[in-house]
């Protein structure tokens, strides 16, 4: 799961395909969402410009 989350894809989906509520994937697997500061930026930035 880790590395479906450090892939990208939404912890609401990651949660779902591993038939875990969202709490308890965030709960154990929140060490796995830190660092992804300026990826997240850089989806935004490609979102507002339309790519």
């Amino acid at each position: 799961m880790s590395t479906w989350l450090n892939g990208g894809v939404e912890a609401t989906r990651v949660a779902k395909w591993a038939g875990h509520s969202l709490s308890v994937l965030l709960r154990v697997y929140a060490k796995c969402l830190d660092g992804g500061e300026q990826a997240a930026r850089d989806r935004v930035q490609r979102a507002l410009e339309g790519r």
